[in-house]
């Protein structure tokens, strides 16, 4: 139900605000469905990330020989193919996906390569004798990399690591290829549809988009960077 009905009906009619007025509610509930998938790709991504740095890093030739083909392939190949892989080749081999979930694999999948070298650099900037000195008292290397890497590493990574939650939240814009009721597929039902609103005002539609992705990022780089204040390392320079 559009509570702003009321309101827009006091507006010039065809005029852009009014657009902005009648068509808002249903471009926010694809916003929801952009931040819900953005949040479980970079779960996904953050997981198979670390996963992949510490396979780089510690892991023995073929745990390395495998972490790395699997970062080359995915940053290597655009997004959207890997979407098309999941979502329209899987059925080959008897494997269908929802297009929402097919989208958080897909992009989490492609997050978690680029997540893993963030990871991987932000590891190995903790000093070696680090490492050296848990292992001195007596802590095994998982010990080591649970209770004193990976805590510093976690702090450091946060600049790179919120450039990637940004570029994860635009990028989510492509899911509308497999049609995942997201921003970008909402505003594109919305402009398509021969009735309604925004019929065939593509312009001002997407206009509407873009300014909506624009307000998410600043807000999400605001919040950003309260937590990398909130949590960096006292003196140690952090950008």
């Amino acid at each position: 139900m559009n509570l702003l009905g009321p309101f827009c009906q006091t507006l010039q009619d065809g005029s852009f605000v009014r657009l902005a007025c009648e068509i808002a509610p249903r471009l926010l509930q694809g916003t929801a469905t952009t931040f819900q998938l953005t949040v479980f790709a970079m779960v996904l991504g953050l997981g198979v990330g670390l996963l992949l740095a510490l396979g780089r890093i510690y892991g023995n030739k073929p745990i390395y020989g495998l972490s790395t083909a699997y970062v080359q392939f995915v940053r290597g190949t655009p997004v959207l193919v890997q979407l098309f892989l999941i979502y329209y080749g899987l059925p080959a081999f008897e494997i269908r996906l929802d297009p929402f979930l097919a989208a958080i694999i897909g992009l989490g999948l492609n997050s978690a390569a680029y997540q893993a070298e963030y990871f991987r650099g932000a590891i190995q900037a903790i000093g070696r004798g680090q490492m050296l000195a848990a292992r001195a008292v007596g802590m095994t290397n998982l010990q080591a990399i649970g209770y004193v890497i990976l805590p510093q590493a976690l702090r450091i990574v946060i600049p790179p690591w919120s450039n990637e939650l940004i570029y994860t939240l635009k990028y989510s814009s492509v899911a509308y290829i497999i049609t995942t009721p997201e921003l970008m597929y909402t505003g594109q039902i919305i402009a398509s549809s021969p009735r309604g609103p925004g019929a065939f005002r593509y312009f001002e539609v997407f206009l509407i988009v873009a300014v909506i992705y624009l307000v998410c990022v600043l807000v999400i780089s605001k919040l950003l960077d309260l937590v990398e204040q909130r949590v960096k390392i006292p003196g140690l320079e952090m950008r």
